[in-house]
């Protein structure tokens, strides 16, 4: 368990990475046009931090998987954890629309990838702590 612990670390990385690029892959420049400054600065703002707070429970999985695992703090951030990738799974099957992905041959892998990746997480943060 301490491998795929620092395995989801290393992803976790990547996909807190993967959201400095968000701004230009989704065209929010053209596409946040219409919305109020406040609104147009909260797409980014919360964008950065849950980026952030991805990155930085990567790095925390990579360099502390045994503590994650053998102590009572640990469990208790894995529980933590475990409820944060839950609702995430949740968003996920109901808080995007299916016309997103449905009968769109890439967008429905990506879907079916972070539907298994959100479900994976859910499943070992709940396992170190149950």
């Amino acid at each position: 368990m301490e491998i795929q612990l620092r395995i989801i670390g290393a992803l976790f990385i990547l996909l807190a990475l993967m959201h400095v690029i968000f701004p230009r892959y989704f065209r929010w420049r053209e596409e946040l046009q219409g919305l109020t400054l406040i609104n147009r600065q909260m797409m980014y703002i919360h964008t950065f931090f849950i980026g952030l707070m991805v990155f930085l429970m990567g790095i925390f999985c990579l360099t502390s998987a045994d503590q994650i695992l053998f102590t009572p703090l640990g469990k208790r951030v894995s529980l933590g954890f475990g409820i944060f990738w839950l609702a995430r799974a949740y968003i996920q099957f109901f808080g995007y629309s299916r016309d997103l992905w449905r009968g769109k041959r890439r967008e429905t892998g990506i879907h079916l990838l972070f539907s298994v990746f959100w479900l994976y997480c859910t499943a070992l943060f709940f396992s170190v702590y149950f």
